[in-house]
């Protein structure tokens, strides 16, 4: 008996233990995490919703500029200019009937104490002057003209013998001006006072070309220019022979042209 006894003893002690294993197990099975349950192929996935933009602040600790809207831009009040002057650039156009051409020689007569001057003039004046935007000349698209067979002075002789003889009006009837460069012209031109420039450019005469420049005092009134070009050349330069005829006993070698014109603006 003793002996069926030492063998139920450690049974059991063996039973017990088996026991708390299978509650320990149990409990370790109950605390595992459960198992994702997987989204159905029909149902969309949600977009993740984003993160709000949030301003950094400033590190020097001035506050951000706040942009504005761009203010309308203003535009500027043009300078007011003659009648006709653009930004596609001005022509002037001479007024005849308002302008002359004139020639001055100082001679001696024959009978007389004192020489005087000889002026020969016309209104047989016709030509324009154009210039570019920047004030410039256009020298091609600028002349000046003066019919030389319609010159008279005060002694139809001289007039006759000038004519025929110096200028030659048979095979030279005109002088041309064809002006390259106003110098001291103000840009744009004012609406009105008076200015002095120099107009240069090429004077033919008789045939012959050369470069003149003319003092030009202008006075700008409104759409309208007037004023006086004078410039000094001789009978020499333009190949011209000096008067001789028994009325006049000597004529000095140099000439005085003059021209005073009006010009308006092209329409």
């Amino acid at each position: 008996m003793r002996s069926q006894d030492r063998f139920r003893e450690p049974l059991g002690v063996m039973t017990i233990i088996a026991a708390i294993a299978v509650l320990l197990l149990a409990a370790c099975a109950g605390s595992a995490a459960p198992t994702a349950t997987p989204i159905p192929a029909t149902q969309p996935v949600p977009s993740p919703t984003p993160m709000p933009m949030v301003a950094r602040p400033a590190t020097s600790g001035t506050p951000a500029a706040v942009p504005t809207a761009s203010p309308t831009p203003t535009l500027a009040t043009p300078t007011p200019t003659p009648a006709g002057q653009a930004q596609a650039g001005l022509v002037l156009r001479i007024v005849p009937d308002q302008s002359e051409a004139r020639y001055r020689v100082r001679e001696q007569l024959l009978g007389r104490s004192l020489p005087n001057d000889a002026v020969g003039r016309t209104q047989a004046i016709e030509g324009q002057i154009v210039f570019t935007p920047d004030g410039a000349i256009d020298s091609a698209q600028s002349r000046v003209t003066v019919d030389l067979t319609t010159l008279r002075s005060d002694e139809a002789r001289r007039d006759n013998y000038i004519k025929q003889n110096t200028l030659e009006v048979a095979r030279f009837p005109k002088a041309e001006f064809q002006p390259t460069a106003a110098r001291g012209l103000p840009w744009p031109l004012p609406p009105s006072g008076e200015f002095n420039f120099q107009l240069e450019g090429n004077l033919t005469i008789h045939g012959t070309t050369e470069p003149v420049v003319w003092d030009v005092r202008a006075t700008v009134d409104g759409s309208r220019i007037t004023g006086t070009a004078t410039t000094t050349v001789t009978f020499a330069d333009f190949g011209l022979t000096q008067p001789r005829v028994p009325i006049v006993l000597s004529v000095e070698e140099s000439i005085a042209l003059e021209l005073d014109f009006t010009v308006e603006p092209e329409s």
